[in-house]
C-alpha cells in the first residue's frame, strides 16, 4: 500500500517548507508535526498540489516556485487609497499593519498597510507572497486513499 502516488483522491501526510529565494522561512512545518491534507480540499493552492502529483510515501524533493504559479505577480491596481477617518480612531495604521476589510460578498479581505501620509492611507490587497518566486521543499511521510470525512 506504501507505493501509492499521490493523486485526486488521496490524503497525504508530508512535511513541507515554503521559502523566500534568500532562503527565508515563510512557512514549515518540519520542526513540528507533519500536514495531512487531502488533493482538492482546497486546503493546499491547486498549483503547490499539481508539483505533489505522483510523489510517493518517502519521496523529498524541492521545487522552484515561479510567481505565476504561486500567489500571482503583484498588480499595483490592488493597492487602494483610503481616508484616515475611513478607520476606527483607536486603529494603529502604520505600514506593515495588517487589516481586515470586507469585500462586496462580505467575505474577510486582508490589506497591509503601506504608507500613511496626512489624511491618506495606502492599503495593499496583493497577496503578502505576490511578485515571489518561492522554494516549496516537500517530504511525503505516508499516502493513503482518502476515506469518506467524518
Amino acid at each position: 500500500m506504501k507505493e501509492l502516488p499521490i493523486d485526486k483522491g488521496t490524503r497525504v501526510k508530508l512535511h513541507f517548507a515554503l521559502k523566500f529565494e534568500d532562503g527565508e522561512t515563510v512557512d514549515s512545518t518540519f520542526d513540528k508535526e507533519p500536514a495531512t491534507l487531502e488533493i482538492g480540499d482546497e486546503n493546499l493552492p491547486e498549483n503547490f498540489e499539481a508539483y505533489l502529483m505522483g510523489l510517493k510515501a518517502g519521496d523529498h524533493q524541492t521545487f522552484q516556485v515561479p510567481p505565476e504559479k504561486a500567489f500571482g505577480q503583484h498588480n499595483p491596481s490592488n493597492v487602494q487609497t483610503f481616508k484616515r477617518h475611513e478607520f476606527s480612531a483607536d486603529m494603529v495604521l502604520e505600514p506593515g499593519v495588517v487589516v481586515s476589510f470586507a469585500d462586496a460578498r462580505q467575505q474577510e479581505l486582508p490589506g497591509v498597510i503601506k504608507r500613511v501620509e496626512g489624511d491618506q492611507v495606502d492599503v495593499d490587497f496583493n497577496h503578502p507572497l505576490a511578485g515571489h518566486t518561492l522554494s516549496f521543499e516537500v517530504k511525503i511521510i505516508d499516502v493513503e486513499p482518502a476515506g469518506p470525512t467524518h
